[in-house]
């Protein structure tokens, strides 16, 4: 994910930092000093954030060392404000594996509850939620607050959190994966209206009780995106699971020999749909000319310069027969724009996101058109 860091290592996992996530720490600094005007107020709000988010981190490793389990890798885990994103490299097909890697992170924060309860001996007042931003009141206590809160929180029947796969899972046990997923992303919008309407009323009318809170909009927004783009993440892989990459690949496009100059390939670039240019000599494919390379190219070494300075080496490529879906994937997880479809050594074709898309929509119209007939 663009400005993130590595910050550590975890079970041959990256854990990255997001730089937004600093912010989160300065506002919690500067308000639990505004409390009191203490700096030891500011040092123990900032190490609650850290703590807060090393257990985000447990959570999210949960997932990933479940998925482990089952053949499956994760790419990296990211804090960002909102919370931790694992990266797994796929979802398990299997409903029954899902629902264990979709319960796994919720089921570490029950343990650290109880964990931290045991500490405490169970004899002292939790604080409200809202003192997190001092927390020095009762610091084990919000701890254990925030653990049954996380847990409670990400059991919400709603994508992205981790109830909407436990209820998917549950209904594709009965029903196909498609339609298991529809409905879940239905529920989940609904869940996410339920949030908008408590967040606006607590705006403009001082709230519905204990649960209202203005931020509660932007959840909603946010899980109201988050199951559309479940939905339809599932129905394209559906729709390309079956098609082979030769039957969507472009075939009419342009190439640079590894001699030729940036100059060129603006050319290209500017006269054509072309943003990347397979670079090849004596038929060979070389490298992979990116429109971002070639920007940063011209800055650094100007139009005349060979495309060889400012070529990527190393990128995607796919055989011709193996399937959309599957290529994409890797696609996606190289962070490249295009993919190059090689045959026995030979460049065949370019396969980018917006020509699969493109594809889909031709797909569905002429399934509509089928349809009304």
């Amino acid at each position: 994910m663009k400005w993130s860091w590595r910050i550590a290592r975890v079970a041959g996992i990256g854990i990255h930092v997001h730089v937004t996530f600093f912010l989160i720490l300065l506002w919690v600094g500067t308000s639990s000093f505004l409390t009191r005007h203490l700096w030891s107020d500011a040092v123990e709000g900032m190490l609650f954030v850290l703590v807060l988010f090393a257990i985000v981190v447990l959570h999210e490793l949960g997932h990933a060392l479940t998925a482990r389990r089952f053949g499956i890798g994760t790419r990296d885990i990211t804090l960002l404000p909102i919370g931790g994103v694992a990266r797994l490299e796929r979802m398990p097909e299997d409903p029954r594996q899902e629902l264990l890697v979709a319960l796994a992170g919720p089921a570490v924060n029950v343990c650290l509850a109880v964990f931290f309860f045991a500490i405490i001996g169970g004899s002292r007042q939790f604080a409200q939620l809202a003192n997190i931003a001092a927390p020095a009141d009762d610091f084990l206590g919000n701890l254990v607050l925030v653990n049954i809160v996380l847990a409670l929180f990400n059991l919400v029947p709603a994508f992205p959190m981790d109830g909407g796969r436990v209820l998917r899972a549950l209904l594709a046990m009965r029903l196909n994966y498609v339609r298991a997923t529809t409905i879940a992303a239905r529920i989940g919008q609904t869940v996410a209206v339920l949030f908008g309407f408590a967040g606006f009323c607590s705006f403009f009318f001082g709230g519905l009780g204990p649960i209202s809170n203005p931020f509660l909009v932007f959840i909603g927004v946010f899980v109201w995106m988050g199951a559309a783009q479940e939905a339809g993440q599932v129905r394209m892989k559906s729709a390309l699971g079956s098609i082979p990459v030769n039957r969507v690949m472009i075939t009419d496009y342009r190439t640079l020999a590894i001699g030729d100059s940036l100059g060129r390939a603006v050319e290209f670039l500017l006269t054509g749909w072309q943003q990347d240019f397979p670079i090849l000599e004596e038929g060979r494919v070389e490298g992979l000319l990116t429109r971002a390379a070639l920007a940063a190219g011209l800055s650094r070494f100007g139009p005349d310069a060979s495309v060889q300075v400012a070529m990527e080496h190393r990128f995607p490529i796919a055989s011709p027969l193996e399937s959309v879906d599957s290529a994409l994937t890797r696609m996606r997880a190289n962070g490249s724009s295009a993919l190059l479809v090689v045959d026995g050594g030979v460049l065949v074709g370019i396969l980018t996101s917006q020509n699969v898309n493109e594809c889909l929509a031709v797909q569905t119209a002429v399934a509509s058109k089928n349809l009304s007939r």
